[in-house]
Formats: C-alpha cells, sequence, structure tokens
C-alpha cells in the first residue's frame, strides 16, 4: 500500500513523490455475483480511500456495502464533484494544500488510476475501444492498433464505440494544432483514427439511422485490413434522448446487442487509465451481468508512439478526484443491480 499521510503535515511538505505498492485490485471481470460484490467490499474498504475520505473531514461508516456505498457517493458529491453536470473539460481545479494533493495522487496511483498495465490475457473474442474526447479516442483508436500488430489476438471485432456528441472548441484546436482534421463529433473523431491508424480508406459496411436528433440516431462503419479483425466505428443514442447524450453504458449496450456477445466470451475494454476502475465497474454492469461474458478493462500506455502528434494532457488532483468519484457511482450501479 502507498505511504499515505493520515491527516494534514504539520512541518515541511514533503513534495516528492510517494512510495507505493501495488495497487488495490477491482472487481473480477469473470467471476460471478459474490466474487464482485467481494472486489468491491475490498477495492471501498481498502486503506488509501479510506485515509482520503478522512483528510476530507468524514468517519467512516458502520453498516454494509450498501450503506458504505450510499455514504461514499453522498460524501464525494459534497466534496469530489467539481464538474457540476457540466463535461469533463469544464469542471473547475479545486485549491488543494500541497499535502492533500500528494495524498489524493498516491491515493489514485494505489487505487488503478494512474499506473497502465497490459491486457492479462494473449487473446480477447473481442477488443472494445471506449470514446472520449478527441485527443483521448485518437490515443485509444492507436493502442489498440498497437496491440493487434505486437501479437494480441482477437476471434470477433475491434469495436470503437463513440456518439454524436458535438466537438467543444477546445477540442477542434487541439486538433488544429496537431495538424489533424476538424471533425465535428466524437464519433467523426474515432472515424478518422481508424482510417488513419489501419490504413484503411473506406467502411465495406455500413449501417445507421438518422432520426433527425444526435441523441437519438445511431451510425456504424465496419472497416477491414488484411490479417486484422474487422474494425466497427459504433455511434450510439441515448437511452434517455431528452435529457442527455449517449454515455459509456449506452454505448456498450447498444455494441453488444449489435455483435451478439455470448456467455464466456471474453471482452478487453481499451480508455485511459483515469477512467479504469470507473468504466470496467460500468462494463460489469451491462455487459458481464446481463450476457456473462468475461471483461478486462486497460488503460492506454502513454510511453507508446501513438502516431497523433498529441501531447499527453496533464491529470490534476481534482481530476483524480473527480474519476474516483465516478468509480463510486459505477460500483453502487453495479451493486444495486446485483441486489435486484
Amino acid at each position: 500500500m502507498p505511504d499515505l499521510p493520515a491527516s494534514p503535515p504539520s512541518g515541511p511538505v514533503r513534495t516528492g513523490p510517494p512510495t507505493v505498492g501495488p495497487d488495490v485490485a477491482l472487481p473480477a471481470g469473470t467471476a460471478g455475483v459474490p466474487a464482485m460484490i467481494a472486489g468491491m467490499s475490498g477495492w471501498l474498504g481498502a486503506d488509501p480511500l479510506r485515509r482520503l475520505v478522512a483528510r476530507f473531514g468524514g468517519t467512516w461508516p458502520a453498516g454494509d456495502l450498501a450503506d458504505t456505498l450510499r455514504f461514499l457517493d453522498e460524501f464525494s458529491a459534497l466534496h469530489w464533484d467539481f464538474r457540476g453536470g457540466r463535461e469533463r473539460p469544464d469542471a473547475r481545479e479545486p485549491d488543494l494544500d500541497p499535502g492533500t494533493a500528494e495524498l489524493v495522487r498516491a491515493v489514485a496511483t494505489a487505487l488503478g488510476l494512474v499506473r497502465p498495465v497490459p491486457p492479462a490475457r494473449p487473446a480477447y473474442a473481442h477488443l472494445v475501444v471506449l470514446g472520449g474526447l478527441a485527443h483521448a479516442c485518437l490515443r485509444r483508436v492507436a493502442y489498440a492498433a498497437h496491440l493487434l500488430h505486437t501479437g494480441l489476438r482477437v476471434h470477433g471485432e475491434v469495436a470503437m464505440l463513440g456518439s454524436f456528441r458535438p466537438l467543444s472548441d477546445w477540442e477542434r484546436r487541439t486538433l488544429a494544432d496537431a495538424g489533424l482534421p476538424a471533425d465535428e463529433t466524437e464519433v467523426d473523431v474515432l472515424d478518422t483514427a481508424v482510417r488513419r491508424v489501419f490504413g484503411v480508406p473506406a467502411a465495406v459496411e455500413r449501417d445507421g439511422v438518422d432520426a433527425g436528433h444526435p441523441h437519438q440516431s445511431w451510425s456504424s462503419r465496419t472497416y477491414r485490413s488484411a490479417g486484422l479483425p474487422p474494425v466497427r466505428v459504433l455511434a450510439a443514442p441515448s437511452s434517455e434522448p431528452q435529457r442527455r447524450r449517449a454515455h459509456t453504458a449506452d454505448t456498450q449496450r447498444f455494441w453488444a446487442g449489435h455483435v451478439q456477445l455470448a456467455p464466456g466470451d471474453a471482452v478487453l475494454m481499451v480508455t485511459a487509465p483515469i477512467y479504469v476502475p470507473f468504466q470496467h465497474c460500468d462494463a460489469l454492469r451491462t455487459l458481464a451481468v446481463p450476457y456473462g461474458c468475461g471483461i478486462d478493462t486497460v488503460g492506454v500506455d502513454p510511453t507508446i508512439a501513438d502516431l497523433t502528434r498529441l501531447p499527453e494532457p496533464t491529470l490534476s488532483p481534482g481530476r483524480y478526484l473527480q474519476e474516483i468519484r465516478s468509480a463510486i457511482r459505477a460500483m453502487r450501479a453495479l451493486h444495486d443491480q446485483l441486489a435486484r
């Protein structure tokens, strides 16, 4: 476990990186309900998260896992929610003292939000790349291609999951500064990245529905490259189109319906390390539980050349706190589903 201070330092602040140990394990993606419950209990009850709660003035609750999840959801909403319903780039950054900022980084490392890990298996039924901000889409597609070109075997398909979310002005500027095409939506960036990284000029299969509204429309484009599995770029509709755009769980469910997931299928999800706990637990809820498939989730290794010419973004303590909250909320949703 990390060497984490239990309370704010009274002397000079240590500014070097803390000593860290092995990451706290996430719930297993191939186990049954009891193991998932045990995995959530282990991650949520780990010493680093307890110390983080104490640092922000919280008292760990007595009670079962449901009580802990309820407390952590409410506590993190009060102390670690800097989005307020906005998109991630629009979140504010909290003003933390150096000791607290150091603690946050150490806890994030221990909880699996910092260090990338390689895939656990040599082969999977499917490889799924989760969409996100423009630079992340490019980096994740490039990393998926790297995995395939260095020996990862995929027996089914490679799927890039996104939506018709319009790019922000910041995302467009980031693409322009890197000399990349000025795409309009998240799924456009995924599509551009696939054609660029895999060297495929045009889709061999197209499907979709233009419902006149981006929250209700969907599209599917499939590319083929010699020696590789088919690559699908999918834009999902929202399950609540009157309220919001499609989110991660929407894209996962929509893809699962298209690919016809089977019990026992092993699925590898690719995202950024900071989102691994949250999106892994979302995938357990939306894919592993209803379909009986296995889930492994990995973050892009930033040391791998990504072919995008985009700088690696700096991740702040506020970003890590926000995504620890996202993981807590994803585990609460998973627990609620398992309890039904």
